[in-house]
């Protein structure tokens, strides 16, 4: 399933940006729902260039058919992460924990203005569930839980700005 979501931050680009790299980000943004709080694995800098690897375990809601072929407590990932600071670009990949010949995932984060003082973060992507009859089932669950957690971290993200 392909998947296209975009936030809007109150805050210049590089600032936004940057703080996607901050492991205080992380566990500010760990009461939201949906996807549990993020465990920072690892980050590395090489210039302008921020390696992480996160782990997420997903929160929401499966259907009762996609329980009965998934585990929601074992459906967690860990998300590669290479933020290119000077591209305002994000490409990862997730690694599941977990039935790892079931779950795919892959996209990017672009950074944009987003007007005066402002940043448009938009998300591309995909994910895609090997599971027959429920595939399309969890791929949905997993989109929507995300949609919900962008659309919920904006204002975590402007008060860590804010100090």
């Amino acid at each position: 399933m392909r998947f296209r979501l975009e936030q809007s931050f109150d805050a210049p680009i590089d600032a936004i940006a940057l703080a996607f790299t901050e492991p205080d980000l992380y566990s500010a943004l760990g009461s939201l729902p949906h996807l549990g709080r993020p465990q920072v694995l690892s980050r590395t800098e090489n210039g302008d260039v921020v390696n992480l690897q996160i782990r997420y375990q997903f929160t929401g809601d499966l259907s009762p058919a996609a329980r009965k072929v998934v585990d929601p407590a074992r459906l967690s990932w860990v998300e590669h992460s290479t933020h290119d600071l000077t591209r305002h670009q994000v490409d990862f990949t997730l690694a599941p924990d977990n039935y790892g010949n079931l779950l795919r995932a892959s996209g990017r984060y672009s950074f944009e203005p987003g007007g005066p003082g402002r940043t448009r973060r938009l998300a591309e992507g995909e994910v895609a569930v090997r599971v027959p009859l429920v595939g399309r089932s969890v791929e949905t669950a997993i989109v929507s839980g995300l949609r919900e957690h962008l659309a919920e971290e904006v204002a975590v993200v402007e008060r860590y700005l804010a100090g």
